[in-house]
């Protein structure tokens, strides 16, 4: 969170939210429904990649992308997770600690590398509240994120997606993130479990 000219804090967010979801739109959806789904979000430019963004030009983003695409949000979503996955993979973390993750056992890199999610939340959760309750399971909070609106369905996919892809990558291959069983179908708080086989 950061404040903003007028004193209320903004939340910000990886440029590659953004990024990320716009490349698997395009590769799915075409350029020109690319461009009037980021018409409809108000996003004029796509970041540079260099710095953080207002977080609500991802949940804009995801809220029209599911209003043009119902059903294709989700396989966007997955897809878009996965390339975010990997560039954080390529670009965020020491070669030593990838190399270090994907050969110790499972059970002792899963909380390594939940240990170091947490530490960096704070670039994908934006107002979010992102809560570890294990190596293998976790919440994603927004009930208190001040949404005028819930976050598409298609967000917490994404969520879902980048850390199959991580734990995929860096801890054993056979990892799938998923959303638990909603207790309430608007439920600000979901939560993520990853299992293996």
């Amino acid at each position: 969170m950061h404040g903003s000219a007028g004193g209320d804090p903004v939340a910000l967010i990886g440029p590659n939210a953004v990024l990320q979801t716009v490349a698997a739109m395009e590769a799915r959806l075409g350029r020109a429904e690319t461009c009037a789904i980021l018409d409809d979000a108000q996003i004029a430019a796509l970041p540079s990649g260099e710095a953080m963004i207002p977080e609500v030009q991802v949940l804009r983003l995801h809220r029209w992308l599911a209003l043009h695409e119902p059903i294709g949000s989700f396989r966007i979503a997955e897809d878009a997770g996965a390339r975010t996955a990997d560039y954080i993979i390529a670009h965020r973390i020491p070669r030593l600690a990838i190399w270090l993750l994907r050969h110790l056992p499972a059970v002792v890199a899963a909380p390594l590398l939940m240990a170091a999610i947490r530490k960096h939340a704070w670039t994908f959760v934006g107002a979010g509240k992102f809560v570890p309750q294990s190596a293998w399971r976790f919440i994603i909070d927004r009930s208190r994120a001040g949404d005028p609106m819930m976050p598409p369905d298609s967000l917490f996919h994404w969520y879902a997606a980048v850390f199959t892809r991580l734990y995929c990558r860096l801890v054993a291959g056979d990892c799938t993130c998923q959303m638990a069983q909603l207790d309430a179908p608007y439920d600000a708080a979901r939560v993520y479990r990853i299992s293996r086989g």
